[in-house]
């Protein structure tokens, strides 16, 4: 089965030795992503609602660009700075997912990236008939 790294400028680039997500198979696996503005490369500020829609807008994008959307999510993993913001992080992960959400796991965690206050990572599957976008390839062998 061959891997196909994904890359978009249209969510924040890796912030370590990652990618953005990578296609393998009918498959998307998707990095954490974190309330990182793509245009300024910079964490917003902001309550958990608010950087939990920015995560969840960088998602989507990497998932376009992988040839999928937050329609095909079949899981994510939701980490939380406070489990506190439990309720507020739902309110807005409902907008995203408003019927027949993905399979779910929430964590609490005692630190994340940057300060962030939530990452969310994902599995999804691929749209049939839909090519990655350009900036998919595949990975360079090591040398």
């Amino acid at each position: 089965m061959q891997r196909m790294i994904v890359a978009t400028e249209s969510a924040p680039k890796a912030i370590g030795p990652y990618s953005q997500a990578v296609i393998a198979g009918e498959f998307v696996f998707c990095a954490g992503q974190v309330a990182i503005d793509p245009a300024q490369g910079k964490l917003i500020e902001g309550d958990i609602a608010m950087q939990t829609r920015q995560v969840l807008t960088n998602l989507a994008a990497v998932l376009e660009a992988a040839g999928s959307s937050l329609a095909q999510v079949v899981k994510t993993t939701v980490f939380l700075q406070n489990i506190g913001d439990f309720a507020a992080m739902n309110a807005v992960y409902a907008e995203f997912f408003p019927s027949n959400p993905p399979a779910r796991s929430t964590i609490q965690v005692a630190a994340l990236p940057l300060g962030a206050k939530v990452e969310i990572e994902a599995i999804a599957l691929r749209r049939p008939g839909v090519t990655p976008s350009p900036g998919a390839t595949p990975p360079t062998p090591p040398i």
